[in-house]
């Protein structure tokens, strides 16, 4: 599971992309970017006025329950019933028609659950076709009014106080979908100023080239959006887009030509989407607990197979069982990583700047054997219960290594968003070894985007699957 090789490219050729990649972000010590400023992140807006509109409605359409008599436990399931269904807080600001189906679908279904529960548990008090209709119309009628306000102060919010934004990508695409989103001030979002690297000589926003530009326009305009409008510039403006992320912008992906994924949000016209870059700190405390639970259990149950593998080492080898070796981890950080010594380096250079010793004629059979079982990692456990790595995660490497990589594959440095690993998505679909970098970049990111702690689960057990047929390392 480890990624150690001798060229600088290996399993695959980088691509020629005809120009150089320039970051308008400066490079801090020890990989990653950071822009000096620091704010808090955009408050969402808040579901308290949603969620009382919604309270209201179902107040009102609980009027058909009271006939002759109340009916107060009735009323209060309505009540749950309809606040358990009520539609998502969307992240547009919708018109009531476009919500109107989900809004009143909702309805429905909390008032057929209601009638079918009287009817099951009280036939005597079960309630009319009448009352049914009576109750669902008062209260569709309701939701309308009472959201349609909440929804009309908060475009009037937006339009009054537009958050300010920057647009990344071609400097003539970019400034096509600025001028769009200019002329229809109610998406509640106002262009100041595209980010590319050359200006394109035409008129418009003006262009930011440089960090300090950048930088500049986040502190005098209090920029809170970004827009991406080309596919690249995911790839290429990946550190550029984290740092936004996190001095608390909101990073917004358009797509400025053709619908190409289906996106529900739309922006003057435009399919869009929302990214997650930021710090992914929601789950990240059931992910250490699994890590904990996870290693220090197998630590335990594995600790007289570690045993005898050092102690055959020790006796085959001679001295030096463990090998300790820097590797790059969360944000850049170094952490010293342990496995067990299957080959001894020539040097500290060579253990640096050597990839692949996977078929090393000089290693003994046992140590052939620990790399090709995965084995010689197994110590590696120790490293995910101190917590400088994870069971899954991108695999880290070398700072020999992370930094051509970084330079040669766009995408390679945004694997160090989140905690290395042992194991990963990348790892299960066969990319270990002598692989394609450019193809664990997609895997890995692909990784973090969608991070959940299911998909750990899923891979950790893959992992353990695949150890049964050990392809080696």
């Amino acid at each position: 599971m480890t990624a150690e090789s001798t060229v600088p490219s290996p399993g695959g050729q980088p691509r020629d992309r005809g120009s150089s990649n320039v970051s308008v972000i400066p490079r801090r010590t020890g990989g990653g970017f950071r822009f000096p400023v620091r704010r808090p992140p955009a408050r969402p807006a808040s579901p308290l006025p949603l969620l009382g509109a919604d309270l209201a409605a179902a107040v009102l359409g609980a009027l058909a329950l009271t006939g002759g008599r109340r009916r107060p436990l009735l009323v209060a399931l309505l009540i749950a019933g309809s606040i358990l269904l009520r539609p998502h807080l969307p992240r547009a600001v919708p018109r009531v028609l476009d919500e109107l189906p989900a809004v009143c679908g909702r309805i429905a279904v909390a008032w057929l659950a209601l009638g079918t529960l009287t009817a099951a548990y009280a036939p005597d008090r079960a309630l009319s076709a009448r009352a049914l209709l009576l109750g669902f119309a008062l209260q569709s009628a309701a939701a309308c009014v009472t959201r349609g306000t909440v929804h009309h102060r908060r475009r009037k919010a937006l339009l009054n106080h537009p958050r300010t934004a920057l647009v990344i990508g071609p400097a003539t695409t970019a400034q096509r979908v600025a001028a769009a989103v200019l002329r229809h001030p109610g998406c509640g979002i106002e262009p100041i100023g595209i980010v590319a690297d050359h200006p394109d000589g035409t008129e418009g926003l003006p262009v930011l080239t440089t960090g300090e530009e950048v930088e500049r326009a986040l502190i005098q305009n209090g920029v809170r959006a970004v827009l991406t409008v080309h596919p690249s510039v995911r790839s290429e403006r990946g550190p550029l887009l984290r740092a936004l992320a996190e001095s608390g912008c909101t990073v917004w992906e358009v797509d400025a030509d053709s619908p190409s994924y289906e996106m529900r949000d739309q922006l003057a016209g435009f399919a869009c989407r929302r990214l997650e870059l930021g710090s992914r700190r929601r789950g990240s405390i059931g992910k250490r607990a699994l890590d904990v639970l996870v290693s220090g259990t197998l630590l335990l149950l594995v600790s007289p197979l570690l045993l005898v593998c050092a102690t055959v080492l020790r006796l085959t080898g001679g001295r030096g069982v463990v090998f300790r070796q820097e590797r790059i981890g969360k944000d850049g950080r170094p952490f010293t990583l342990l496995k067990f010594r299957t080959h001894r380096p020539v040097d500290e250079h060579e253990a640096a700047t050597r990839w692949s010793v996977a078929g090393e004629h000089q290693m003994s059979r046992f140590c052939r054997f620990l790399r090709q079982t995965s084995l010689d990692e197994l110590l590696q456990l120790w490293n995910v219960f101190r917590g400088d790595m994870s069971l899954v995660g991108p695999r880290p490497e070398r700072p020999y290594f992370v930094a051509q990589f970084s330079q040669t594959y766009p995408g390679y440095a945004a694997r160090h968003r989140m905690q290395t690993g042992i194991t990963g998505l990348a790892q299960i679909h066969g990319l270990r070894g002598d692989t394609s970098i450019e193809d664990r970049c997609r895997f890995d990111n692909a990784y973090i985007d969608n991070w959940s702690l299911w998909q750990d689960i899923c891979i950790l057990a893959r992992t353990a699957t695949a150890l049964v047929r050990p392809t080696g390392s």
